[in-house]
């Protein structure tokens, strides 16, 4: 059998601006699925931190980047891609697989050179695995940039996830 669907391919303990770039670049990564609340901007925020918008901006020059999210808004989730530049894709609906199926079309990649980057086990990493893409599961990001560590929604998914059989980092 090959990797459990909640299993991500690569779990660092890490908030996005945290991630080195260049293992994602190691992997043969060309693009980057971005999951935006809790992942790019703590809570219910527009303002990203300073360190989420600098790791953006590095990532940009060596990877096409979508921001890929569940949040119906339009207005706030397009007020975050407008700061940056970025595409987006709002009321994402993962871990189904039509709207995903859209954007890998228009990016015209193998699956394996795209990473869905988020910090949810049961929608992030497993609309991802569905579709074999590269799987990273962060930690939520704070106000400052920084992991939170005790985060209780992911803490709940990654116990539901090892109950269901993946292996825990």
């Amino acid at each position: 059998m090959g990797q459990h669907w909640l299993q991500p391919n690569w779990e660092p303990g890490l908030s996005l601006p945290q991630l080195p770039i260049q293992h994602l670049l190691d992997q043969g990564i060309e693009a980057l699925m971005l999951d935006v609340d809790r992942t790019l901007v703590p809570g219910r925020e527009i303002l990203l931190p300073e360190p989420a918008t600098i790791w953006i901006q590095q990532a940009q020059q060596h990877l096409r980047l979508h921001l890929f999210s569940n949040n119906p808004s339009r207005q706030r989730i397009g007020a975050v891609a407008e700061k940056l530049g970025l595409s987006y894709t709002c009321g994402a609906a993962k871990p189904r697989r039509g709207a995903l199926r859209e954007v890998l079309n228009q990016l015209q990649l193998k699956p394996k050179e795209i990473a869905m980057i988020g910090d949810r086990v049961l929608t992030d990493v497993l609309a991802g695995n569905r579709l074999g893409l590269y799987t990273v599961l962060v930690r939520p990001i704070r106000a400052d940039g920084s992991p939170c560590h005790n985060d209780r929604v992911q803490q709940l998914e990654k116990r539901f996830a090892a109950w269901l059989g993946a292996s825990q980092p």
